[in-house]
């Protein structure tokens, strides 16, 4: 059973796209860190799956559910054929979902060069959706809806 989405997530695919390179530059940022390159796993992991769902919205105008990269590049695979090429590279980075954020028995520890390598696929990945859908992270201004205070 999927937990199905929230009424207001975006149905703006450009919206999803924008979040992705948040998460990339958050990883980029907390990089400098040593402590914090699980974290960096953990943001390269969300920055691919919120491009393949903005990648799946543009295409297929429906708003994918889950969390899993290897069944997302699937069914952007579908799409255009190209995406299996990156079925490898989600697969390794589909675990930091889970494994980069919470304690654990055997804990995951990525080195320096691993998350940098990590990074730059996930800077790949994500310039290789961008191509596809045009979209220009630099131009690009989301509509934000003040919060409401009651």
């Amino acid at each position: 059973m999927s937990r199905g989405y929230r009424e207001g997530d975006s149905k703006r695919y450009f919206d999803w796209l924008y979040y992705a390179a948040i998460d990339l530059r958050a990883a980029k940022l907390l990089y400098s860190d040593e402590r914090c390159l699980n974290m960096v796993a953990f943001h390269c992991q969300q920055c691919i799956e919120k491009g393949i769902k903005g990648y799946l919205l543009w295409r297929k105008h429906h708003l994918y559910d889950g969390h899993n990269l290897p069944w997302l590049c699937k069914q952007a695979m579908t799409e255009d054929p190209h995406f299996k090429d990156r079925l490898p590279l989600v697969s390794d980075i589909n675990h930091y979902y889970i494994e980069a954020r919470y304690p654990a028995d055997f804990l995951l520890m990525l080195d320096s060069e691993s998350a940098a390598q990590l990074v730059a696929d996930t800077s790949d990945m994500l310039a290789f959706i961008n191509s596809l859908v045009k979209f220009d992270f630099q131009s690009y201004r989301p509509k934000f809806t003040p919060v409401r205070k009651d």
